[in-house]
């Protein structure tokens, strides 16, 4: 008899969410992903957070592993499934409207050719995109899988990518456990000497949410709320991730020597930690402008919202007829210090 694997432990059914750190590593450890990989799976990674109905908390992609920190939310009863419209509408604005278009009419086609055996193929269908939804196993499968195919084509090749089944760690999402399991996964970067500073790393959480990416600063939400909770921090008090900066730089102390003088465990020397915690995590406008670059690629135009509206004017004929009002207010981690600035294009 072969070796039967063991049930995922996962939360409670009544649960309202389940936390779980995931880690799954290339085969034989190779380094093969370079910063496309990276990026097609991070890409990768919000579409089916968005599809299958998780979030993301925080996320890091190495060279040959990646650490993903997941809520789960309870999965609805069957009565308490949304309907057949809301799928549909959840398909086109994950997968794009053609795809909705499609689904539509072969569910029409199904009612229409075969009556109840149709109508029961139809709710088949139905369950079987719900069956994605709400469950830790089901993304991972579908992230794993999705990337698999991309990077297979891209680097002409055949065959698994995965050294083995990814693994997970229940985390208690109401205490330490899950703000010392975010900060572990964010100082990744920095332990492995990629980068010093963990914000200076575009392929975790904490660098896209410093560079203003919405959805990774939604998932660090999560560890602020419980931050906030757990040390009684005042209500209304949104500086969450400054807050979560000096605890990233409480967490990375370096540690010991080796032989050569080097740090044994690579990480902030303790000035870095006290010039932080004396900042109480605040970055000057200048390094979130430093860490949005894509506004000097992608932007068109960036200054204050008079000189961006100005030059919008000039040039709404011929570049941007179809728009309504020209300036953007760029997005920082330091809302006082980048109130002033706007570009012409969201990026």
């Amino acid at each position: 008899m072969g070796d039967m694997r063991q049930a995922r432990i996962k939360a409670a059914a009544k649960a309202a969410h389940g936390y779980y750190h995931c880690v799954s590593r290339v085969v034989d450890r190779r380094m093969v992903f370079g910063e496309a990989e990276k990026r097609e799976f991070v890409g990768l990674m919000r579409l089916y957070e968005e599809f299958c109905q998780v979030k993301v908390v925080t996320h890091c992609v190495m060279g040959n592993h990646f650490h993903i920190l997941l809520e789960v939310p309870r999965r609805p009863e069957d009565h308490e499934l949304p309907d057949e419209g809301w799928l549909l509408e959840h398909v086109g604005k994950c997968y794009g409207a053609p795809r909705a278009r499609e689904l539509r009419e072969e569910f029409k086609l199904l009612r229409q050719m075969g009556g109840a055996q149709g109508e029961a193929r139809v709710q088949e269908i139905i369950a079987r995109h719900f069956k994605r939804m709400w469950d830790v196993s089901e993304f991972m499968k579908t992230l794993k899988q999705r990337f698999t195919q991309w990077f297979n084509k891209r680097h002409e090749r055949k065959g698994t990518l995965w050294e083995e089944r990814f693994r997970s760690v229940l985390v208690d999402g109401e205490g330490e456990a899950l703000i010392a399991t975010a900060a572990y996964i964010d100082l990744n970067p920095v332990r492995a000497g990629l980068v010093k500073d963990p914000a200076d790393y575009p392929f975790s959480g904490y660098g896209e949410a410093v560079a203003g990416r919405r959805k990774a600063r939604r998932g660090l939400a999560v560890v602020d709320d419980v931050f906030t909770s757990r040390y009684k921090v005042p209500k209304g008090d949104r500086r969450g991730l400054e807050r979560y900066r000096v605890v990233l730089y409480d967490r990375g102390q370096e540690k010991g020597r080796q032989e050569d003088g080097t740090p044994a465990r690579k990480g902030f020397k303790q000035e870095e930690i006290e010039a932080v915690r004396a900042s109480g995590g605040r970055m000057p406008s200048f390094e979130y402008l430093s860490r949005r670059v894509r506004y000097f690629t992608r932007g068109g135009v960036i200054g204050s919202k008079e000189f961006v509206n100005e030059v919008f004017e000039r040039h709404r004929e011929t570049h941007f007829s179809k728009r309504k009002t020209g300036a953007r207010k760029m997005e920082f981690g330091d809302r006082k210090r980048g109130r002033d600035l706007f570009a012409l294009r969201r990026v």
